[in-house]
């Protein structure tokens, strides 16, 4: 490839890695001379076309978040209250981010600055537009703590394989996440784990690097995207095992479905593959039993035909799911696999724990929670 040759990307978003719109003027007029955006993960940006105004820019972009209340952005603190990353080198001509920060002969200098309110305060905000007379209401929110800001004055500890292994064992999440926040190597350790030949322990180190994940995502939520990306990359690679893979992924969203909620979708594109078509069910009823929303949100009516699959494992996890997403459309059938004969065993996750349950259990459950919504 020749020198100096530009490489255009579209802009993402920092704290979920998805691709974000143009920015543009916001709908309610105001003086203002930065152009606007908002991701669906609940981050709002402000571009910045020149690069020297990031402090206009910030302010800007914080009091979109406040729903324009001034007073509101004005009494948040940073970090404690509002989490900031930027997109650099952007061109909003053409919509790209491009890396020379040069393209045909223009300087290309201009910043998405991003702001993303934790929970606390977007709760206030999303009380604020209902107040406005504004039905919609804002995007989902976390119902895991913003983690403490560690010290930075401290000692930063180095970990080793050994040590993070022994700590998983244990279920120290708090201590994982301590030495996450001083050695980033910890996820990789994390990772390695799931290679273990025991299925119990692939799911039970899924289930913990799905917590730690979380806890760590409330200040760098890039990092967890990050993984993300390469889970599924590792996932569509026909040379690797899918060990752990798709389990952890299941556990990374449904402990945070407010910013990696739109991954759940991609889950849906190994539904075929027999090694992991039970886990690819499991993952989406995990994520449906913390926000059920989004898993209807996605192509949900192509796992439908599981419910009568010959494989015991795919027809439980597919009754697990449909009763969290309550499937009405399924009802009758359901209905009638709550008189399947309960010797049909099949073995269930939950917080990387296993239980043994029937189909016809599964049945009965599902069919409790879709009685459930009718009765609402």
């Amino acid at each position: 490839m020749p020198k100096n040759v530009s490489i255009t990307v579209p802009p993402w978003c920092p704290f979920c890695g998805q691709d974000v719109d143009r920015p543009a003027e916001p709908e309610k007029r105001k003086m203002s001379e930065f152009l606007l955006g908002s991701c669906q993960c609940g981050s709002v940006y402000a571009c910045d076309q020149t690069g020297h105004n990031i402090g206009a820019a910030m302010v800007d972009c914080l009091v979109h978040a406040c729903n324009d209340n001034w007073d509101l952005a004005w009494d948040l603190m940073p970090d404690d209250d509002y989490l900031t990353n930027r997109v650099e080198n952007y061109d909003l001509l053409t919509h790209r981010v491009v890396d020379t920060r040069n393209l045909d002969g223009r300087a290309v200098g201009g910043v998405l600055y991003f702001v993303r309110l934790n929970r606390d305060m977007a709760e206030i905000t999303d009380t604020l537009k209902q107040e406005d007379g504004q039905v919609e209401m804002g995007p989902l929110r976390s119902t895991v703590p913003v983690e403490p800001l560690r010290d930075p004055k401290r000692t930063k500890k180095k970990v080793n394989k050994k040590e993070v292994k022994e700590l998983a064992n244990n279920g120290n999440i708090d201590e994982l996440v301590n030495l996450l926040f001083d050695d980033s190597k910890v996820i990789r350790y994390l990772q390695r784990l799931l290679y273990d030949p025991d299925s119990a322990k692939r799911w039970f180190y899924a289930h913990i690097l799905g917590e730690v994940s979380a806890r760590y995502s409330t200040r760098n939520p890039g990092a967890i995207s990050d993984l993300l990306h390469r889970l599924f990359e590792a996932c569509t690679d026909s040379a690797s095992t899918h060990w752990g893979l798709i389990e952890t992924i299941g556990s990374i969203i449904a402990a945070r479905p407010d910013i990696f909620g739109s991954f759940a979708r991609h889950l849906l594109m190994h539904r075929n593959v027999a090694a992991v078509r039970a886990e690819v069910i499991w993952a989406m009823a995990a994520i449906a039993k913390t926000n059920p929303e989004i898993i209807r949100a996605t192509p949900i009516y192509s796992l439908f035909n599981f419910i009568d699959h010959p494989d015991p494992a795919t027809r439980g996890h597919a009754l697990l799911l449909f009763g969290r997403i309550k499937a009405t459309e399924l009802k009758s059938k359901i209905m009638a696999m709550a008189e399947e004969n309960e010797s049909t065993i099949i073995t269930i996750y939950e917080e990387g724990k296993p239980y043994q349950i029937s189909i016809g259990e599964l049945a009965k459950n599902a069919l409790a929670l879709i009685t459930e919504k009718n009765q609402e």
